[in-house]
Order: C-alpha cells, then structure tokens, then sequence
C-alpha cells in the first residue's frame, strides 16, 4: 500500500512539474524541461481565457448570415508612409503605428485607430493561422488592432465590450515574392532574440494589405483577444482575400525566437468553441458567391455546362 501511495505521489509530482505554473506559452514552447502554462491552462491564471465569447474561432462559410449592414469599411491615412519600430515581443512580431490611421463604416461602432500590428504563424511556412474558414489553416494570420478613437490606452479600451476591433487577414503560399513585404522580411535578422528590436524601413499599412476594392468580402463576429488575458472586447473582421507570401518569406518568421530560446513556430491559439454566436458576412461576399452561382445558371442555360 505504500509503494502505491509511492507511486501516486511521484505521478502527481511528474503532472504538476510538466504542466506547472510559470509564464504562459504555445504548445510548441511545452516542454517538461521548461514547464509553461500552453492554451489549454492560459484560464489557470487568466479566468478569461475561460470565458464564453473565445477567439479564434473556425469559419464554417455554409452558416455565415448575410448582415447588409456589412458595407465596405472606410479607411483613412492607411496609405500614408511611417517608420516605426519592430520588436520580438518573445511570443511574436509587433509593430508600433505612431500615426493617426482609422477604420469606420461597415457596421462598425463608430471610428477606431490602428494602435499596433503582430503576426501568428506556423513552422516554416506550414499551417498557422488563427482563424480557420471551414476547417482550413492558412500559413500565418496579420492581426492590425485598433481601439476606439476616444480612449488613450487599450487599458481602457479592454474594459468596454466593444472598445477593441481587429482586422485579420490570411496568407497563401506565392511563387513569387511580395517585394511589399521587404521591408518587414529584412527586419527579422536582427530580431531573432526575445526583446530584439530594429528600425523598420518606411511602410504603409495599405502595403501590407489587399487593395480597397479587394477587401469588401469579410465575416465578422464578436470574440476576445487571442493572448492571455484574453479579454472578450473585440469585434473582429476576418478578411476573405490572403496576401500572397513566398515560401522563403514565410519561412523567414519561423527563424525567430521565442523568450525562452526555443524556435518561435505554431505561435497560435487554437480554435475556441463558438457557444451559440452568430458569424456574420458581408453583403459583399454574399455577392461574390451569389455572382458565381448567377454565371453557373447562365453558362447552363447555354449549354456551356460540362456533362458529367
């Protein structure tokens, strides 16, 4: 009886040590050596993390509701040029926006200025996306934040449910390289440590992104911040058109490091449960689909169609 007792000891001393407190982390940081609390304990010391309105979340495209009030969102001085500054923050890439850029319009309440812009990614260019849309990982995922333009710190933004928007945007694998993304690619080699920090040649936020008239397709939903504490305060707008990435260009994140010297791949939350929400799309991407299907009915009646 007591070996057995023993035994159960020694088990619950092995569980404690591999899933122990300290910081929190990605499940591609666990290690026993280097215990961390990976997403599934984040509510251990973040009771948000726990919470009922989770992000990311999966897109099931088939149960979107077309919500009209989903106009194309307003931009303002996204294309004017800043310098900045690009840190590894120890869990990701994050950029400073030292300007006045905002978004409004699209069912949006009112107007809110970008505050700053990171990147979740996989492992040499594999899945790593946050958001999924119908079950599908894209390579990495671009989160722009932005806070309602009266308050002064996200401090306080966090505290009102709808004080933070996100805009999301997915990669896919290119043949060719995006020269837009040159400047931020060239950057990463004198980042690669945690608390790394460098100058960031001249960008625009509209270089990073698809042109206006390609981001009209989006969903929307209401959901939280994707790292501890996981505060639920966000609307986010997860775009339909990826920015194209060469495979040397995605891989070129995965040559980074996490704080504790681990190479910095899979820094994403995996899927939360959904919990009865409602995923909007916009009426642009409702027109999208409701195009294709208009032109499959023509090519039909013409006779155009492929027998099967």
């Amino acid at each position: 009886m007591q070996q057995l007792i023993l035994l159960c000891a020694l088990l619950a001393s092995f569980w404690t040590t591999c899933t122990g407190a300290g910081d929190w982390c990605y499940q591609s940081q666990f290690a026993c050596e280097h215990p961390c609390n990976a997403p599934e304990k984040w509510d251990h010391s973040f009771k948000d993390c726990a919470g009922t309105r989770q992000s990311p979340i999966n897109i099931v495209t088939r149960k979107t509701l077309k919500d009209e009030r989903l106009t194309p969102i307003q931009f303002k001085n996204y294309q004017q040029i800043f310098r900045s500054n690009i840190k590894n923050n120890g869990h990701s890439v994050q950029v400073g926006i030292p300007h006045l850029s905002t978004i409004s319009g699209g069912g949006l309440e009112g107007t809110y200025k970008a505050v700053q812009f990171h990147l979740h990614w996989g492992k040499n260019g594999g899945p790593g996306s946050e958001h999924t849309i119908d079950g599908e990982q894209y390579p990495m995922e671009l989160h722009i934040v932005h806070m309602k333009s009266h308050y002064i710190d996200l401090t306080t933004a966090l505290r009102d449910p709808e004080g933070i928007a996100v805009l999301g945007f997915l990669y896919e694998k290119s043949s060719s390289s995006n020269k837009k993304y040159e400047p931020i690619i060239s950057s990463l080699r004198s980042i690669k440590s945690t608390n790394g920090n460098t100058s960031l040649p001249a960008i625009s936020l509209a270089q990073l992104v698809p042109s206006e008239q390609n981001m009209t397709s989006y969903y929307r939903y209401k959901g939280s911040l994707t790292t501890p504490g996981c505060a639920e305060a966000v609307v986010w707008t997860v775009f339909e058109k990826p920015i194209p990435l060469s495979m040397d260009q995605l891989r070129a994140f995965s040559e980074l490091q996490f704080h504790d010297g681990k190479q910095m791949t899979g820094n994403f939350r995996p899927v939360q449960p959904l919990n009865g929400r409602q995923v909007f799309r916009s009426g642009g991407a409702v027109i999208l689909a409701s195009s294709a299907l208009l032109l499959a009915a023509i090519a039909t009646a013409l006779g155009l169609s492929q027998p099967n």
